[in-house]
């Protein structure tokens, strides 16, 4: 923890967010990730995705199975999805999401997001050929020799 922790604040002197994750497997750090969404331009480079995104591509697998993640703060909501998406064994985190509200980060507003349906976001979404939507499931459930995630 003390190094994501580290790696955090490495982050802020370079211009990125105060933000690191590490993920490991049997004691060793197989990637590591800091937050490089203004360095990069790119709202979904946190460093829990960053991280897993590079243990995915070392570990050749999407699945990230017996291994944990150390982030220095409480995943945020696309975070947390990211993470139960690779399901790795376990999440240790050090900052709470408190903890990055009182820097400036409202991870809330997006958590509370979550809990509405769609047609009551913030960013208005709307369902469009609904029928004709399930076509690519149908597609999916037909193939016999899918990986199934």
């Amino acid at each position: 923890m003390r190094e994501a922790l580290r790696r955090a604040r490495e982050s802020v002197a370079a211009g990125g967010g105060p933000f690191a994750a590490l993920v490991v497997r049997d004691g060793a750090v197989v990637a590591a990730g800091t937050n490089r969404v203004v360095p990069d331009g790119d709202p979904t480079a946190h460093a829990e995705v960053v991280a897993i995104r590079e243990a995915c591509r070392r570990l050749g697998t999407f699945q990230l199975e017996g291994c944990e993640i150390y982030a220095s703060c409480e995943p945020c909501p696309m975070c947390a999805g990211a993470i139960a998406w690779a399901r790795p064994a376990r999440v240790f985190y050090a900052g709470t999401r408190d903890d990055a509200a009182a820097a400036g980060f409202d991870d809330a507003r997006l958590w509370a997001e979550l809990a509405r349906e769609p047609a009551g976001w913030a960013i208005p979404a709307e369902r469009l050929l609904g029928d004709e939507g399930r076509s690519p499931f149908a597609a999916w459930a037909a193939k016999p020799d899918r990986t199934r995630y």
